[in-house]
């Protein structure tokens, strides 16, 4: 009898098991841009798929360390540059969180799974607040473009989600982007304070982390859109473009704005570094980045600028 009873739980755990992978079966994984042509098409969704890594790796006649939220922006962009600068076609790009690409300029290389990346970046672009911290990195710097946060939900806001307030309510599930290296996180807890002064921020932010409703990111550009389309989170403060792109691709997800007294603007601003690889290519992608064409392509994915 105990035998059958094990034999049934098992089978059970099994359909358990798979109407789970059935419900999460990577339909919304990335990568979102356009993956650059090659003999060999090979991505894997949930197991090789390096969305946050762009273009070529060998030889490089221009690198650039993007902070990750603007990783909609590349295609456009690098299509854009190598129009206007036939000569470099080899150019290679990161999107990963600012904190994140901080410590591989500092330390020199970062091992993504198996694979060990030490090239150098040409250009680094992050908030002012990162850039400012850096200044003995950089030859030059110059702000580009500029975004404020606004609240991603469900398709149809289900829970009914109208502000930050509503993030500290004990159902709510949070998607939060850990301050301790994405650029994004400091800035909506001054969010959080402004619309619930610091008994929010806390709520959220060390009551909800605890009993685990609020899920602390290590990539928010990635983690966030597929936890709220995967029905793992139901509301997630993010920056205005990547809600805005997100409905762009059609996912099912919603936009919630916050009011301009609940909001923090950012400044992107891009630093040209002292030791560039690549010089004269640095030089003339930090010239791209403040053209008209460069904010146009920025404009198109929701960011502002002046």
């Amino acid at each position: 009898m105990k035998y059958l009873q094990k034999i049934t739980i098992a089978i059970a755990a099994t359909i358990t098991l798979a109407s789970q992978v059935k419900a999460q079966d990577h339909r919304f994984d990335p990568p979102w841009n356009t993956p650059p042509e090659s003999k060999v098409m090979f991505t894997v969704p949930g197991v090789d798929n390096v969305p946050d890594l762009f273009g070529d790796i060998n030889d490089p006649q221009l690198v650039v360390f993007f902070a990750g939220n603007q990783f909609m922006c590349i295609d456009d962009l690098m299509a854009a540059f190598k129009k206007e600068h036939p000569q470099y076609q080899r150019i290679f790009a990161e999107t990963l969180p600012p904190g994140i690409l901080a410590k591989q300029i500092t330390g020199g290389s970062i091992t993504i799974g198996n694979m060990r990346i030490t090239l150098k970046p040409d250009v680094y672009t992050a908030g002012k607040n990162k850039i400012d911290q850096m200044p003995e990195y950089f030859s030059r710097t110059e702000p580009y473009a500029y975004n404020q946060l606004a609240i991603m939900v469900q398709k149809g806001n289900p829970k009914g989600i109208t502000g930050l307030k509503d993030l500290g309510q004990p159902a709510i599930r949070v998607s939060m982007p850990n301050p301790e290296w994405e650029g994004i996180g400091k800035p909506i807890e001054e969010a959080y304070v402004l619309a619930g002064k610091e008994t929010l921020r806390k709520t959220i932010m060390d009551d909800k982390v605890k009993d685990s409703t609020t899920y602390l990111t290590q990539i928010h550009h990635r983690q966030t859109p597929m936890r709220i389309m995967y029905n793992q989170a139901d509301a997630a403060p993010v920056w205005y473009s990547e809600a805005y792109y997100q409905k762009m691709l059609n996912h099912p997800t919603d936009l919630v704005e916050i009011p301009a007294k609940e909001n923090i603007t950012a400044t992107y601003v891009a630093g040209q570094m002292k030791n560039a690889p690549h010089a004269q290519a640095a030089k003339d992608f930090m010239d791209f980045l403040i053209s008209p064409t460069a904010k146009a392509i920025y404009r198109k994915y929701g960011f502002k600028t002046k």
